[in-house]
């Protein structure tokens, strides 16, 4: 995602700075280029510059993985922001709705975890009739006792 069309600009910012204010390696600046998550321009000196809105991104980014979305849904939801122009909050809110039935529906699992997480812990076996986290109706009976689940077996 290198932005060859794009103009450096005076208020261009180095890697260092993106860095400091977006809370982020430069390691991680370099990852997310490599992954098409963000693009920067280069200097006549071959140094990146990242334009502002890459700020943005990256909150995006960052707030994003911390709810647990893969990175391939990520770049592909900020494929579809404009480019050359700062996302609006439009923008922001048309992607986050765009994901609200995912995340309510992996809250609904995680609650349902934390609900049943003694009894899991406390089962010590992947097929008990009990687990209904990750054997409903004691579907993994017809492969024995033990931890079925984590010798590949579905």
């Amino acid at each position: 995602m290198s932005d060859v069309n794009r103009e450096i600009r005076a208020h261009d910012l180095t890697p260092g700075e993106v860095s400091r204010r977006a809370g982020v390696a430069v390691s991680a600046l370099h990852f997310y280029e490599r992954e098409g998550l963000i693009g920067c321009v280069r200097t006549t000196g071959n140094q990146r510059r990242y334009h502002r809105d890459v700020l943005r991104r990256i909150a995006f980014i960052r707030a994003s993985q911390g709810v647990g979305l893969p990175l391939v849904e990520i770049r592909e939801a900020l494929a579809t922001l404009p480019t050359g122009r700062t996302p609006t909050k439009a923008d922001w809110s048309r992607l986050s709705r765009s994901w609200r039935s995912r995340l309510d529906d992996q809250i609904a699992r995680l609650e349902q975890l934390r609900d049943t997480l003694d009894d899991c812990i406390g089962c010590g076996c992947l097929s008990l009739r009990s687990c209904q986290l990750t054997n409903p109706g004691d579907e993994l009976r017809q492969y024995g006792n033990g931890p079925v689940r984590l010798l590949g077996r579905s």
